[in-house]
């Protein structure tokens, strides 16, 4: 299982649109080796076809797709945008943070899920988050939530 790795983080990205982003943030689980190209289409596919329902909470987006789209392992990748992006969610646009999610089962989904949300549910790592400027703040924050 693989959170929020350098590898699979990226600070200050520019982004055209909700699409744009998803495709950042799955790409970057694509370039690790953990999920395929399918995944990330699927990402957008679901987009396309439920909306922006993975916008959980404000600025915060969790892409995600069915296991068997393509993932290979386990992991959550994560996206801190330049500038927010509209995904057309009627309460939690405009979004900054995009975390990718690919996980191999329900059991996994559930974990990473649980992972995120206690990093999230503190407003002070959302804010840092959003201000971090290199990967070792990211890393910062993140140990201090062990």
């Amino acid at each position: 299982m693989r959170f929020l790795e350098k590898d699979i983080v990226s600070v200050g990205v520019e982004a055209a649109d909700a699409e744009d982003a998803i495709e950042i943030a799955g790409d970057l689980l694509r370039q690790a080796g953990l999920v395929e190209k399918s995944y990330i289409e699927a990402m957008k596919f679901s987009y396309q076809k439920n909306g922006p329902y993975f916008v959980l909470a404000p600025s915060i987006a969790i892409p995600h797709a069915r296991p068997e789209d393509g993932v290979n392992e386990a992991s959550v990748s994560f996206v801190q945008l330049k500038e927010p992006v509209v995904f057309g969610h009627s309460s939690n646009d405009p979004v900054r943070l995009v975390f990718g999610l690919g996980a191999s089962s329900s059991e996994e989904h559930i974990t990473l899920l649980r992972k995120l949300t206690g990093l999230l549910n503190d407003s002070a790592n959302v804010e840092k988050l959003t201000s971090a400027t290199t990967y070792e703040e990211i890393k910062n924050i993140l140990e201090m939530e062990r």
